[in-house]
This record gives C-alpha cells, sequence and structure tokens, in this order.
C-alpha cells in the first residue's frame, strides 16, 4: 500500500506541476495585464517581506518527522502523542508571535519600503500586509497537520488537495480580478483557499489517521534537543529567504515596484524549475528518515540519492536547456514587452540552484543523519556574500545586477564544498552520484546542438513557431535520452507507467 501511496504520490506531484504549468499560460499574463506592472511588484515586494517571518518556524518540521520516525520505529504510541501535543503548543505560540510581529510591520511600512514607493503604493502595502500575515499565522499550527500526513506517507490525500488547489486558486483569482478589484482581493482569496485546505487536512489526521495528542506534561528534554537538531535547519532558512527575498527588498528600496515586477517574474519561473525536482524528493523524505532510523547504510542511502538524482537531472536538463533557447521569445510573447528583461534574470537564479536541485534528497540525509551544520554555515555565509554583492550590482544594473550577485553567491558555495561534505563527512559516494550523473551529458549534448540549430536558422516570433519548434526540441530531446542517456531502470519507470495504470482500472 505505502508503494502504491509513493508511486501515486509521485504521478500526482507531476500532474500537479505539469496542469499548474498548463494553467499558468493562461493566468499569468492576464493577470499582469490585469493587475499592471505596479501592482504586481507591490505584491511580489509586499511578499517577500512576509515571508521572513516563515523564519519562526525555526524548521521545527523537519525535527517533526526525524522524531516521529524515531518513535514510529521504537513503537513508541506515546511517544508520537507527546510529540503531537508539544508541536500543536509550540506552533500556536509562534503563530501568535508572527501576529505581533506583522503589526509592527504594518505600523512601520514607511520606513521598510523607502522612498520610491508612492502614497497610494504604501497605503496598500499596509492591507496586504495585514492579510498576508494572518495567513502566515494560521498556517503554523496548521502545519502539525500537514507533517503528521506526510510522515505517514499518504501522498494520495495531500498531492490531491494541492492539485485541487492548483486548479482552483488561479481561476478564483481571475474572477475578482476580471470583477474589477485588484491585489488585496487575490491576497483575500488566496488566504480563504489556504485556510479550507489546512482544515481538510486536520481532519483528515483526526478522522482518518487518528491522530491523538498528549498535554500532560511538556518534555523539555525533548524540546532541548529538538531545538538544537532544527538550530541549523533554521540558518538554512534565514539563508533561504536571503537568496529568494532579499533581492525584491533590494529593487524596492533602490528602483522601485516596476522593477520588483520584472525580477518577480524571473523568480516565479526560478521556483516553477525547482519544483520540478523537489516533485521527486518530496516523497521520499519518509524513507530516509526510516532508512537513517533502522540501518543508516550509506551504500544504500547513495544508491537512492544517485537513482532519484539522475531522475531529477533528466527533468531539469530538458527545461534548462529548452529554455536557453526558447525562453527570450516565450517571455516576450508570453508576458509582454515590459518583461523581456527577466529571461537574462531567469537564467542567473537557474544556473547556481541546478546541482542542489538534483541532490536535495542528501540534504534530507544530512537532516536524518544530524549532520546537516555544515551546510547551515556554508549557506549562511553565501547568503552574506549575496547581500553584499548584490546591493551595489542591484543599484547600477538593476533586477539583472541583483540576480547575478545572488548567482555568484550561491555558485561559490554550491558545488566544491557541500559535494566534498557529502563524501567525505557523510560517506556517500559522490564519485559514483557524478559518474552517474555525467553519463546522461552525450543524450543532453545532442539535443543541445539541434536547439542551437533552431535559434540559428530560424526566427521564432509567434507563439505557433515556438510550439513548433518547442515540440521538436522536446522530441528530439526525449529521443536522444532514451536511446544514449537513461539506464534500464529508468525506462522502466517512464515505461510502465501507462500499463500499470491501465492494470489498476480492471
Amino acid at each position: 500500500m505505502k508503494t502504491n501511496q509513493l508511486k501515486t504520490g509521485v504521478i500526482l506531484s507531476y500532474l500537479t506541476m505539469g496542469l499548474g504549468y498548463i494553467i499558468s499560460l493562461i493566468y499569468t499574463p492576464n493577470m499582469l495585464r490585469l493587475l499592471g506592472q505596479s501592482e504586481f511588484g507591490l505584491y511580489n515586494l509586499v511578499s517577500s517581506v512576509v515571508s521572513y517571518l516563515g523564519v519562526l518556524s525555526f524548521g521545527f518540521t523537519s525535527a517533526y518527522m526525524r522524531y516521529y520516525s524515531k518513535f514510529k520505529a521504537s513503537n513508541s504510541i506515546e511517544g508520537v502523542k507527546k510529540l503531537n501535543g508539544m508541536f500543536v503548543v509550540i506552533y500556536t505560540v509562534i503563530g501568535l508571535v508572527a501576529v505581533i510581529a506583522g503589526w509592527v510591520l504594518v505600523g512601520n511600512t514607511d520606513a521598510i519600503f523607502g522612498s520610491k514607493l508612492t502614497a497610494q503604493e504604501l497605503a496598500k502595502s499596509k492591507i496586504l500586509l495585514s492579510i498576508m500575515v494572518l495567513n502566515i499565522a494560521i498556517s503554523f499550527p496548521a502545519s502539525v497537520f500537514g507533517s503528521h500526513i506526510m510522515a505517514n506517507e499518504k501522498y494520495i490525500f495531500q498531492k490531491g488537495l494541492e492539485l485541487i488547489r492548483t486548479i482552483v486558486s488561479p481561476f478564483a483569482v481571475l474572477v475578482v480580478l476580471l470583477l474589477g478589484y485588484k491585489s488585496v482581493a487575490m491576497v483575500i482569496v488566496t488566504t480563504a483557499i489556504t485556510i479550507s485546505i489546512e482544515l481538510s487536512n486536520a481532519i483528515f489526521c483526526l478522522k482518518k489517521l487518528n491522530m491523538e495528542f498528549s498535554f500532560k506534561s511538556f518534555d523539555f528534554s525533548l524540546m532541548k534537543e529538538m531545538m538544537l537538531f532544527s538550530s541549523f535547519i533554521f540558518i538554512n532558512i534565514i539563508t533561504d529567504q536571503i537568496n529568494w527575498n532579499t533581492d525584491k527588498f533590494i529593487l524596492g528600496r533602490t528602483k522601485g515596484t516596476a522593477e520588483v515586477a520584472v525580477y518577480g517574474l524571473a523568480s516565479q519561473l526560478n521556483l516553477h524549475y525547482l519544483s520540478l525536482s523537489a516533485g521527486i524528493s518530496s516523497v521520499f523524505v519518509p524513507r530516509v528518515n526510516k532508512m537513517v532510523a533502522e540501518f543508516n547504510d550509506n551504500v544504500k542511502l547513495t544508491e537512492l540519492m544517485t537513482r532519484i538524482g539522475r531522475i531529477q537531472a533528466i527533468v531539469l536538463s530538458l527545461i534548462f536547456t529548452g529554455l536557453i533557447f526558447f525562453g527570450k521569445p516565450f517571455i516576450r510573447m508570453w508576458a509582454g514587452e515590459s518583461y523581456s528583461d527577466s529571461y537574462a534574470i531567469a537564467l542567473f537564479l537557474i544556473i547556481p540552484v541546478t546541482v542542489p536541485a538534483i541532490q536535495n534528497i542528501g540534504f534530507e540525509i544530512q537532516k536524518a543523519k544530524n549532520m546537516h551544520q555544515f551546510r547551515s554555515w556554508t549557506y549562511f555565509f553565501i547568503a552574506a556574500a549575496n547581500i553584499l554583492i548584490s546591493i551595489p550590482l542591484a543599484k547600477r544594473y538593476g533586477g539583472a545586477g541583483a540576480a547575478a550577485g545572488t548567482a555568484l553567491a550561491l555558485i561559490m558555495g554550491n558545488g566544491i564544498a557541500m559535494n566534498w561534505y557529502y563524501h567525505v563527512k557523510i560517506g556517500l559516494n559522490m564519485k559514483h552520484f557524478w559518474c552517474a550523473v555525467s553519463k546522461l551529458l552525450p543524450a543532453v549534448f545532442l539535443a543541445a546542438l539541434v536547439g542551437t540549430a533552431i535559434v540559428t536558422l530560424f526566427k521564432i516570433n509567434s507563439f505557433s513557431s515556438l510550439f513548433l519548434f518547442g515540440f521538436l526540441y522536446t522530441a528530439v530531446f526525449c529521443g536522444s535520452m532514451w536511446f544514449l542517456g537513461m539506464n534500464e531502470y529508468e525506462k522502466g519507470l517512464f515505461g510502465n507507467i501507462r500499463p500499470k495504470m491501465l492494470k489498476k482500472q480492471r
């Protein structure tokens, strides 16, 4: 049953992402037109500030997964109950702290956003801040139920809800935008949908999973242990916020909302890119924790990381090379000429995240082994360097400069240092990993030759030509990967999905 949950979870993840991308093709240009560049930039700017409240989670979600796996492995029912109760209390307190912090932010919008915003934009930013803070405050205590569902590997329900959100949210937002409402109404709608999803998670946990809580005694020794474990994940959360949101804040203060909008669109493309990788690895988090808790076999963990990493590399290399060849005309026709600079920004953001994106199972292994401290400090210094480099580049070159600063900082820390740590300290065989991944390069190179020929010989100035050449490139890439890159295991995965689904229906 768990195997079916796992495979179906991966399929639902990619179905959700696929539908999300298709819907985004329709939704995003209409949303940009109805909102306007300035208001879209304001929305991104406020979101980047509110997202910093996410650091209040202190990384406890990963701690829940780790200690739930430990209690389950030792059949400690009382330990699971106590863990559930502790997390409800902890996250409720965090939610209240988020409300207080949000109240302070709302009262100081003029100082936070600077002089580049108009009086009307500052007034609207207060309203957006208030609603977004409420959203994130509610999400903290509700996250306990989402973590419990994932820990129990109930991916069909969890990914099914994500699929529903992916379909409902953009169309609901478009309705209110077409009625003449702007960013405030958009945030209200998304908040209402989020609350509905969180309530569904809670009902499922209580009714179907029989989730139980114990509030009899607060285990301070366990709390201390979890805080020590989570402290370095907390550093990771801070660095992620700096790397992916500080550029918007810097641009908001130095250039204004229009520049934030251009950067925000590129950032959205980067998030889509990262989600392709996370869609596979996220469903393996409980398995990684279980493998470490029960066996801690580095050979098997290396095999798992390599197997998943190759699949991630196949998917990401198609998207990455496709963006290089067809991204510029796509963005120009899809979002409009005013967003054409998003192409260079997107490349600056995507290039440095490709290596860690195919190794993100390695981070889960680090956390499960409680050996993630090195990564945390490495990424902390990356984030510090990002700020120092990006501020002068953003002032001089705008969004492209800010993105280049982020790229440079990430490249400095994501390559040699982390792979050395995986190999020498964690005990994973990274020579084996990179040898396996490098076998995909001939297939990627052949497809890239075809892509280069297409953009050199033909002009892509319409959606029909973009679709035609994009389809041709995808077909060449898939054929090249099938015959030159994929091994028998990977061919079996892609080749057997349809037969297995048909067999289930009979």
